[in-house]
């Protein structure tokens, strides 16, 4: 059997953590900042785990993830 691919974007984008969850960049602050409250701009700091329902769609693109 030939290797499975991993899907790129997910490579650069996503991250498996040791428990199985995975780890994204937060969403909504590539511009726009200006409207957005300074709450948010602060709780959208660092990254975050994705819901269940998301990994879901990414882990099947990342065969070789743990």
């Amino acid at each position: 059997m030939p290797k499975m691919k991993t899907k790129s974007s997910c490579k650069k984008r996503f991250k498996v953590t040791a428990s199985g969850r995975v780890v994204a960049a937060q969403a909504g602050k590539r511009h726009g900042m200006i409207k957005r409250t300074n709450k948010f701009l602060r709780n959208a700091r660092g990254t975050t785990t994705l819901s269940k329902a998301d990994e879901g769609i990414i882990k099947p693109m990342m065969p070789y993830s743990r």
